[in-house]
């Protein structure tokens, strides 16, 4: 089987700071746009290749639990604006419909009753450059949050990519509850606008195995089945 397409995962230059203290830089804003300076680099050579950029971006969702826990919502999302200046900044040069964005809530499995509602951040993740946003839809704490789209408007040239399968599950969802969560989303936002996809990645750091590899499989079959099922149904003609 041909392959459509590919794409390579970068670190954003927001959760590269969170991960990397500051020891040098006056503050946290000139540490920010110097790493994003220096990761320009790094993105633009993945694009330059023709491959789709995807930059991970657990600092604008999972960010908020962990270490900026001590913020309020308005600190936090005037940091995560900072975070997204300097992500745009890297992306100057490089086109939004060949870059993508995860937000990331932390891929491990867990309570996360703590996790920062979509509805909280979700007009500053659209003002990030990238033309496509991937994001955790199928988890049981984001499972509902379809219904933002009722009430909030996807901007002209953007794209979702809502996570149909969860990616810390050994239950293998069905294709028709797959098929059921794209048509959520597509009935919303248009059927042009959506593509199925995991809640996160399977192996997020060597060693990692929440999911059996056999299992991973499996997911992604149904998820291709329930994304055929969809497709059945939003082009019946």
């Amino acid at each position: 089987m041909n392959a459509a397409g590919g794409f390579l995962s970068a670190a954003s230059p927001g959760v590269i700071s969170l991960f990397f203290r500051n020891d040098y830089y006056p503050n946290q804003e000139a540490y920010l746009f110097a790493i994003a300076e220096a990761v320009r680099g790094e993105y633009e050579a993945i694009a330059g290749a023709g491959i789709t950029l995807q930059i991970d971006c657990p600092d604008l969702a999972m960010g908020r639990h962990i270490q900026y826990a001590d913020l309020t919502i308005e600190e936090f999302r005037k940091r995560a604006r900072l975070h997204v200046e300097a992500l745009n900044h890297a992306l100057a040069r490089i086109a939004p419909e060949q870059v993508r964005m995860h937000l990331c809530w932390g891929n491990y499995e867990g309570p996360h009753h703590c996790d920062v509602p979509l509805a909280d951040i979700i007009d500053i993740v659209f003002l990030a450059r990238p033309g496509t946003i991937s994001f955790e839809a199928a988890n049981p704490r984001h499972a509902h949050e379809w219904t933002l789209f009722e009430r909030v408007k996807l901007p002209e040239g953007k794209t979702i990519i809502p996570g149909v399968i969860e990616s810390k599950s050994n239950f293998i969802e069905h294709p028709e509850l797959v098929a059921q969560r794209i048509a959520r989303y597509a009935n919303l936002v248009g059927r042009d606008n959506v593509i199925a996809g995991s809640d996160c990645g399977f192996g997020t750091w060597v060693g990692q195995a929440a999911v059996d590899p056999d299992v991973v499989w499996a997911k992604l079959a149904a998820m291709a089945e329930g994304a055929r099922l969809a497709s059945r149904q939003f082009w019946k003609s």
